[in-house]
């Protein structure tokens, strides 16, 4: 009974750390690339500046959607762990109700 009260907010912290997963493959592919493009201009000047400038913007991007996605995971544990409080302190309410 107290589990369906949790689920959409555990659901959604799940959907969330997936998210997170992804963007982090996501930062490190775009890493890898951008090594490889370094590496192959180190005998002069790069034909794909432009390209490199824009894989690093996209580092950055992802990295602070990173640092958001975490935020709201912290925010919704902090809720769920609340709900969860409210919930037990309902059921003993509703215990003691019963033996007096």
């Amino acid at each position: 009974m107290s589990k369906e009260p949790t689920r959409p907010s555990d659901s959604l912290v799940q959907d969330l750390l997936a998210e997170r997963r992804e963007l982090k493959v996501a930062v490190e592919r775009l890493k890898l690339e951008l090594a490889d493009a370094q590496a192959g201009s180190q005998g002069g000047s790069d034909p794909r500046a432009r390209e490199i400038a824009s894989m690093s913007d996209e580092i950055e991007r992802l990295r602070y959607q990173l640092a958001s996605v975490r935020a709201e995971v912290s925010q919704l544990r902090e809720e769920r762990d609340q709900l969860r409080d409210g919930i037990e302190q309902a059921v003993q309410q509703l215990a003691n109700a019963d033996h007096e």
